[in-house]
């Protein structure tokens, strides 16, 4: 089931900064790291898994594995992007059924055309907005606790404009969203304004190399944000890692250099559980020897 905390710090009036995750291992860092919740990211789980674009390609099925797993790496609240609800209302009620069970605590559902696109790409398209409030009315009846929370995102900024996606965000509260994501804005003077419009808490997206500028999470909470999820982050800064280390290993023949630090060894194997493996050999150990040496 979801976890309460999320709708609580919202209700408190609390900032709340979401970074995004990619695999199980940056959920275990971020988790680490002492975040108060996490967002799984459709562009990032689904590069990370199957190496392919954010494009409506990869399916409910194959998310709901992915965020399965995030969810049990995580004790914190998981927010879960699921892209346009994987179709129709039906799909919707569908989906919030599934992410819920699984014990996602809020999900994000958008007004794109089936196939979506990542909401910081070209060629985007919006579905009527009847059709979007419908969605929500649908998401906010599927779901079984009000700890889960609805989050509806509008793509309406980049094809038609500040105006229009602000009307979407008062359209997507007043049908009973309990977060509105005003996606793509691209000034802070946007932000400011689409803040002070729509009545319901507001979740900005610091994608980094998006078309929204970051803004710390300071600078957000003045806007009038609650939330800010960093859903590039992580995975751009392990893809940079990674490739330096490569280029040295390509280059110099061994992994070792000043210049590419590594996370230790023995700090990752506690980190990923080998504790309890390495407790379960302790207390067993005589069992196992003796079926070791019984075995040779």
């Amino acid at each position: 089931m979801a976890d309460p905390r999320l709708r609580q710090k919202l209700e408190r009036k609390e900032f709340i900064v979401a970074p995004g995750v990619f695999d199980m291992m940056s959920t275990m860092l971020a988790v680490r790291v002492g975040f108060d919740a996490i967002y799984a990211s459709g562009y990032w789980l689904t590069a990370s898994y199957l190496g392919i674009p954010d494009a409506g390609i990869a399916t409910y099925t194959d998310m709901l594995a992915r965020i399965t797993k995030v969810v049990e790496k995580s004790n914190v609240p998981v927010i879960a992007d699921a892209d346009t609800g994987f179709g129709g209302l039906l799909n919707v009620h569908h989906t919030v059924k599934g992410y819920e069970r699984v014990g996602v605590s809020a999900i994000q559902i958008e007004d794109q055309e089936f196939p979506k696109k990542c909401g910081h790409t070209p060629y985007r398209r919006v579905i009527p907005v009847e059709d979007m409030v419908a969605k929500i009315k649908v998401a906010v009846d599927a779901r079984s606790s009000r700890d889960f929370l609805v989050i509806a995102r509008t793509d309406a900024r980049g094809g038609h404009g500040f105006d229009e996606a602000v009307s979407r965000g008062h359209a997507y509260a007043e049908a009973g969203a309990d977060v509105v994501f005003v996606e793509s804005l691209h000034s802070e003077d946007e932000m400011r304004k689409a803040c002070a419009s729509i009545k319901a808490p507001m979740i900005a997206n610091m994608s980094d190399g998006g078309k929204t500028p970051i803004r710390s999470a300071r600078q957000l909470a003045e806007f009038g944000y609650q939330l800010a999820i960093f859903p590039a982050m992580n995975a751009l800064a392990a893809c940079a890692a990674m490739e330096k280390a490569l280029r040295n290993l390509k280059t110099n023949g061994t992994s070792l250099s000043p210049e590419v630090p590594l996370f230790g060894f023995d700090d990752f194997c506690r980190m990923v559980g080998f504790e309890d493996v390495w407790a379960f050999e302790e207390k067993w150990k005589d069992v196992l020897e003796h079926k070791s040496k019984k075995a040779s």
